[in-house]
């Protein structure tokens, strides 16, 4: 039985292959296309990403400890008809030691210019599926909280005694992929 999460909730996980699902549904008549993109932020003890690699998106698909495996980019919300849009795929085994959390965060490509929001958004969802079983572990629904947000931080995975737990963060921002980039990256930032 899936568990339905609220904002600030959080689970352990129980599990050590799995798949962070995305799913969304555009409003209809905004003009462009609504392209949502999901990204792994893998962050030390220090809260920072150690190298660029742990940083999985669209154009980086692999973490360098080959745990994390981005499944490409959906640039319409077109590839699924009800289910998950976008997707990463998590070895917990094999999360390099220096990893103490995995932040999923997912921004609107090009919103500014597009004026686009997550209040132009609807049924946008962040869920946990064990790759052994196929079942939903659990499930977070983003819901109408968000009417000028273009980017939120939607859950975290993260060490704690060693087990892994998840957090549904619900945490919006006005920014792009960049601001997390700066936020966690202490390296050379190029756009």
């Amino acid at each position: 039985m899936a568990i339905n999460l609220q904002k600030g909730q959080k689970i352990d996980i129980g599990l050590s292959k799995m798949t962070v699902g995305l799913g969304w549904n555009p409003n209809e008549g905004t003009g462009y296309e609504f392209d949502l993109d999901v990204s792994a932020i893998m962050i030390d003890a220090n809260r920072f990403v150690p190298a660029d690699e742990f940083f999985v998106f669209y154009n980086n698909v692999d973490s360098p400890d080959a745990a994390v495996h981005h499944t490409g980019d959906d640039p319409s919300g077109g590839n699924s008809d009800g289910g998950d849009d976008e997707s990463i795929n998590i070895d917990l085994t094999k999360v390099d030691s220096k990893i103490q959390e995995i932040l999923f965060v997912v921004t609107i490509h090009e919103a500014q210019p597009r004026r686009q929001n997550f209040g132009q958004v609807r049924d946008s969802y962040i869920r946990i599926i064990d790759d052994l079983t196929g079942n939903e572990v659990c499930k977070y629904e983003l819901g109408e909280d968000f009417s000028i947000e273009t980017a939120i931080e939607f859950g975290r995975l993260y060490r704690r005694n060693g087990q892994w737990k998840f957090e549904a963060s619900g945490v919006g921002y006005k920014e792009d992929l960049a601001f997390f980039l700066s936020k966690y990256f202490k390296g050379q930032i190029i756009k």
